[in-house]
């Protein structure tokens, strides 16, 4: 067989098995499924039973074996980095099992309960059946509960043990889940939103009502009990996830996934360091200019205390967002030739839960475009001050997470694993690609002129100065002894964030071991390659043809992403 038929041969086997592998998650994770824009005929959400995560275990293994019989060396840089990422997911279901990960599922401060709002805060009732589909969907809930807490039971049995600040945390965001009126709850706004109206709609939208009050607002109160109760008997004192069975490989597992790279956390914590070192510099030259020369304490004290820097309530605090994003989407066209054709909009935290959740987040839209992307703002305004808005838009909104969501949707050209696998069921699958984007395009910010003043200058290097010292925290946490109190006084010592951000930022790195180290880690690379893209081309670089190139890689590790890159160099380099 001559090399042409060869790679097309092992293109079309590995095409197969593509497919096979997206048919498969999708049966064994239907919220990811219709979260990408597949319609399951059944109604339930999440199928996390343990006896579901033995058959993910089981299954993982036939097609590892699969994907071992073709061959990578005969394949295009597209199939070779198809080849690649299947293969990460499929080890990471192994690894991750192997470590019993769904006994030790992060609770804090997104845990299985976010999943839950999210399912309500995205639907859309475009039809009376879509709206009892709905209702359908969401009676199956209470079982996803029972199912969270038959895993949590087993961990707990083995000796696996939650600390007491995560298990106090996680209780307190399901029971703020559950304040308020029914009518006001994440599950019943989608009958808020429909514009359908009618008599059968009232029918649908009593049921869901009844439903919600009499089974899925106790199954949740029964949940946050037993995080109160059973599981915090023999909770730990101690934060870090290695005083657990197994947990230094957990953790080693953690940093591999979430960074994508064999970096350890002892080079993760001294990249951290020197990281902070730099950005430390670039802030005291910015407060020289603010008026502060030789005083960095000074001016941080002076922006986490005046008054200024902070909307007078959650409304205006929505407002100006929403002018921020669209200033922002005036300047896109310039630094982007592909955009979305999905909108997004800003939505305001509930104050239930925004002070245990960070300042700001992103919820992409669904696959099918029938609700829009949100960045939800947080409503307590000292934990956004005004000189942390153009980042935090950049970041959330356009051209960060909505708009890299967006047009990953959209990439046609992709298996499906690949375009819609990397927010699946909730979980981010390749988050220093897709949160090294985003904190890059908060310093895309320079470039676009949006930063005027000395204070948004300091503002985003306050922001990127956040992701570094996350590197050192994560790691001293949860490989060198750090207590939560030692964690708080360094981040406090390194920037100006609100003192009641910082202690969540921290409590949110003791529940989500690593998931945090992602962000510098892309942010450099993403900047590394940017330079050398620069340094190759010369004169023909052109950064919108660029960022699209970028784009075009979908969500990758950090590996597969820079060979793609040098694969456009080298085209660009053959064809003179």
């Amino acid at each position: 067989m001559n090399a042409a038929n060869m790679t097309a041969v092992s293109s079309s086997a590995l095409a197969d098995l593509a497919q096979r592998f997206w048919a498969f998650r999708c049966d064994e994770e239907p919220y990811g499924a219709i979260q990408a824009g597949e319609k399951p005929t059944h109604a339930v959400l999440f199928r996390e039973a343990p006896q579901d995560f033995e058959r993910r275990f089981t299954a993982a293994g036939t097609f590892l074996r699969q994907l071992e019989a073709i061959p990578e060396a005969s394949l295009t840089v597209q199939d070779w980095a198809t080849h690649r990422l299947l293969r990460r997911e499929l080890e990471d279901i192994r690894s991750f099992h192997q470590v019993r990960a769904h006994e030790r599922p992060a609770l804090f401060p997104m845990g299985p309960e976010f999943l839950a709002v999210d399912f309500g805060n995205t639907a859309a009732l475009t039809t009376i059946e879509a709206a009892e589909l709905y209702v359908d969907r969401l009676k199956t809930l209470p079982d996803y509960f029972k199912d969270v807490i038959a895993n949590l039971s087993a961990g707990h049995a083995a000796g696996l043990r939650y600390p007491r600040q995560v298990l106090a945390g996680a209780a307190a965001t399901v029971r703020a889940y559950t304040q308020g009126e029914i009518a006001d709850l994440a599950w019943f706004s989608p009958f808020r939103r429909t514009a359908l109206s009618g008599a059968d709609l009232e029918r649908v939208a009593q049921d869901a009502r009844k439903l919600i009050a009499s089974k899925l607002v106790p199954a949740l109160r029964a949940y946050a009990d037993f995080l109160e109760g059973p599981l915090a008997v023999g909770a730990r004192d101690s934060v870090s996830c290695a005083d657990a069975p197994q947990g230094e490989e957990f953790y080693r597992l953690q940093v591999r996934h979430y960074t994508t790279t064999e970096l350890t956390p002892l080079e993760l914590h001294e990249l951290g360091q020197q990281e902070v070192s730099r950005l430390t510099r670039e802030m005291q030259a910015v407060a020289a200019e603010a008026g502060f020369a030789n005083n960095l304490q000074g001016y941080r004290a002076f922006l986490t205390t005046d008054r200024q820097f902070l909307a007078p309530s959650k409304e205006v605090l929505s407002e100006q967002f929403e002018i921020l994003s669209k200033r922002i989407d005036l300047k896109i066209p310039a630094f982007f030739g592909k955009i979305p054709r999905i909108t997004y909009g800003i939505q305001t935290i509930p104050e239930a839960t925004a002070a245990l959740l960070p300042p700001a987040y992103a919820q992409a839209n669904p696959a099918d475009c029938s609700s829009p992307g949100v960045h939800w703002v947080t409503s307590l305004p000292a934990k956004a001050p005004s000189f942390m808005h153009v980042p935090l838009a950049l970041h959330e909104a356009w051209p960060g997470h909505l708009m890299h969501m967006a047009l990953i949707q959209e990439m046609r050209d992709l298996p499906n694993f690949r375009r819609f696998g990397a927010v699946f069921g909730g979980a981010w699958r390749y988050s220093a690609c897709l949160e090294g984007w985003a904190l890059y395009c908060e310093g895309l910010g320079v470039d676009m002129g949006l930063y005027e003043t000395p204070h948004q200058h300091y503002g985003r290097l306050d922001m990127e100065i956040w992701r570094a010292l996350r590197l050192v925290v994560d790691t001293g946490l949860h490989t060198q002894g750090w207590t939560r109190t030692q964690a708080i006084e360094y981040m406090a010592a390194h920037q100006a964030l609100p003192r009641m951000t910082i202690e969540s930022e921290v409590d949110r790195y003791i529940g989500q071991p690593a998931q945090a180290l992602a962000y510098q880690v892309g942010n450099r690379k993403f900047w590394e390659l940017r330079r050398r893209a620069e340094q190759r081309l010369g004169r023909r670089f052109d950064l919108r043809t660029f960022h699209d190139q970028l784009m075009a890689a979908g969500p990758v590790t950090l590996p597969v992403l820079e060979r793609l890159v040098e694969d456009y160099l080298e085209r660009l380099a053959r064809a003179g």
